[in-house]
């Protein structure tokens, strides 16, 4: 597609958006911007969310980096002058509930006069609904389509990294808790339905726990030792800067890092899975 044609593009809470040519001035929310970068549209610019500090987290920067793309801080600090000076032709970002941008005020967008595209990343859909969403919108950014072609045995082949996982899930049998600390005496043990990639590795055989009932839809927050009582053989632990390391009391568990907000690429996912073989495999 030139950038001379219109472009239109229908988001994830349903907003019709559209411009007088194809957007090349990309600004995203890291999550966003990383899949992009993934999926052949580098962005001018990423920023983060409440989560996040003045530096890019080393768990969520994916090709960001060596991109040199710039990171600009917490969306809703965002200096809205620097905003304007990096002459942004669309945002970028993600909803969780198919209404609201996550991680930056709408309202900066239409202060600045262009188009934010928000793309749902909740458990409305699942992984694979998510994956192609991102893929059409780099698509209509002007990225090559995918024709299938990526070589079996590249790390960024999701239906080869699919089946090792699949098959490794299978072998090992392994109970598997997804958490996220939350300092010396708190834990979020991750509702395993609540989130997309997590249901997509219960369909690959993965035997995840279920923290059981409790207050919360995403995480039933408790201490180590609930975490401990799960009896997990295997413990997915949050990778972002901002979450505590797995404590002491999970002993004799292996562990491998997870990071909730995994880009929504193909390479991203497929590299989540080689790991997750790998340390399952032992």
């Amino acid at each position: 597609m030139s950038g001379t044609q219109a472009w239109g593009f229908t988001d994830d809470r349903g907003a019709e958006l559209g411009a007088a040519r194809v957007p090349r001035r990309v600004i995203a929310y890291v999550r966003a911007g990383a899949a992009l970068c993934d999926l052949g549209v580098t962005p001018v610019a990423v920023y983060g969310s409440g989560h996040d500090g003045d530096v890019l987290d080393p768990a969520k920067e994916g090709g960001l980096t060596a991109a040199a793309v710039t990171y600009l801080g917490p969306g809703r600090v965002l200096d809205e002058g620097l905003l304007r000076e990096l002459r942004p032709d669309v945002i970028v970002d993600v909803t969780y509930d198919g209404k609201s941008p996550y991680a930056l005020d709408e309202a900066v967008a239409e202060r600045l006069g262009v188009p934010l595209v928000a793309l749902s990343v909740g458990n409305e859909l699942t992984l694979p609904a998510i994956l192609d969403r991102f893929g059409a919108l780099a698509v209509s950014l002007g990225a090559a389509p995918d024709d299938g072609t990526t070589a079996e045995d590249s790390p960024g082949d999701l239906g080869a990294a699919e089946d090792e996982l699949r098959e490794v899930a299978a072998r090992t049998r392994l109970a598997v808790l997804a958490l996220s600390g939350a300092g010396p005496d708190q834990v979020h043990l991750a509702r395993p339905s609540a989130w997309p990639e997590l249901a997509r590795l219960a369909e690959l055989g993965v035997r995840l726990v279920d923290p059981g009932p409790g207050p919360g839809a995403n995480w039933l927050t408790g201490d180590w030792g609930r975490a401990s009582e799960l009896r997990p053989g295997l413990v997915l632990f949050d990778s972002r800067a901002h979450a505590t390391a797995p404590d002491a009391a999970l002993s004799g568990v292996r562990f491998s890092p997870w990071n909730p907000e995994t880009p929504p690429s193909p390479a991203a996912y497929a590299r989540f899975f080689r790991a997750l073989a790998g340390a399952l495999a032992g």
